[in-house]
């Protein structure tokens, strides 16, 4: 694997960790595991792409957990630029959910 790439996975791996912290006020799972995570893309000189929904259109905290999920990438060590878009394509569904959030909140 190239420096490039290896660099990147690590890069990938540790922004995945930092999804772990944000959580939905109204729900004990973190965002990774809720499946609101659609696409993440490290790009040259570790600029950080995020695209992700949320639960619902209407949700209280719509304008919080982006704006936690960037903070929380912004203090991986390294990070140059973090850009955090909102989508509601596809439609947010439990479906999404790991199994480990489906058993968590009682779906399994």
């Amino acid at each position: 694997m190239s420096e490039v790439k290896e660099a990147e996975s690590t890069l990938r791996d540790k922004v995945l960790e930092a999804f772990k912290t944000v959580y939905d006020p109204e729900i004990p799972v973190d965002v990774y595991e809720l499946g609101l995570i659609y696409e993440v893309t490290i790009h040259p000189v570790n600029s950080v792409y995020v695209l992700m929904t949320l639960t619902s259109p209407n949700c209280p905290s719509a304008e919080a957990i982006p704006a936690e999920v960037e903070e929380a990438i912004r203090k991986i060590e390294g990070v140059n630029e973090v850009n955090v878009e909102v989508t509601f394509d596809p439609p947010y569904s439990q479906d999404m959910m790991s199994e480990a959030a489906k058993l968590e909140l009682g779906f399994l």
